[in-house]
């Protein structure tokens, strides 16, 4: 009985030992994308592009570019990080949380001024001492949060440049995300929202009735990273991310590409 017992131990041992191998192999087979919320729909296109292509599985978590890197930060399992905003990316860096060397500018982005498609508001010029309160009148204008969210920043830089901060300020409807204040405003709680052209582009419900000048706020520009502790098959992923299948899917998302493969 007890030989018995020392073999089955044995064989026991032996199974164990050889599941390993391929449990690292299924975790390998999967990659955790932390992606900014305005590239949703986009990137769902472009995730199964890749996971046809190469059988990798992406799982992904979209959120506003600060919450995502506090979550990394905090020891959140990503392979790759993708921001709207290049602050955040930044603190990646100087926190020693990405790879910095396996970090691009990936693409561009325009701020726009939206309204519900049914609003009576129409076309308007935004340029210094636009009177977007007055447009707004008693209703709010959404957008991201101006304290952390990357929309917020850029619409508050925006409209601290056209000198027209001090009078939205307390109209502004802060969302935890862009794509919140999208909500916001497709649901008509609020009659204006300041977004993204490329989230604007994918809800028929909003119309955008004005375009931020480009030089009223910093570039909007999305980088991508591998984090610190990415798989090795994440490489394999940001590559595909500057290639022709992926670009496509980008641009007619409204995306402008920066990276080339």
């Amino acid at each position: 009985m007890l030989v018995r017992r020392r073999v089955l131990a044995a064989l026991g041992a032996i199974g164990a030992a050889a599941r390993l191998p391929r449990a690292a192999l299924a975790q390998e087979k999967t990659i955790t994308v932390f992606a900014a919320a305005s590239l949703k729909n986009a990137l769902d296109e472009i995730d199964d592009l890749f996971t046809k292509q190469s059988g990798i599985k992406i799982v992904a978590s979209f959120a506003a570019s600060s919450a995502l890197m506090k979550q990394i930060e905090q020891g959140a399992p990503a392979d790759v990080f993708l921001s709207d905003d290049v602050d955040w990316m930044d603190y990646g860096a100087k926190h020693d949380l990405i790879k910095n060397d396996r970090r691009e500018n990936l693409l561009g982005n325009r701020l726009v001024l939206i309204a519900a498609k049914n609003s009576k508001i129409g076309s308007v010029t935004i340029a210094p001492g636009f009177d977007l309160a007055a447009l707004a009148g008693s209703g709010r204008i959404a957008t991201g949060d101006v304290r952390a969210v990357p929309a917020g920043l850029y619409a508050k830089a925006a409209l601290e440049k056209l000198g027209i901060w001090a009078s939205v300020e307390s109209k502004l409807a802060m969302a935890e995300n862009v794509r919140a204040a999208l909500l916001l405003v497709a649901r008509g709680e609020a009659p204006l929202g300041i977004v993204y052209a490329t989230d604007a582009k994918i809800d028929l419900s909003v119309k955008i009735v004005g375009v931020f000048p480009e030089d009223s706020h910093p570039p909007i520009i999305y980088p991508v990273a591998l984090a610190k502790n990415a798989k090795a098959s994440a490489a394999q992923y940001l590559a595909f991310l500057s290639t022709a299948p992926a670009k496509a899917v980008f641009e007619r998302y409204g995306f402008r590409v920066l990276a080339v493969s």
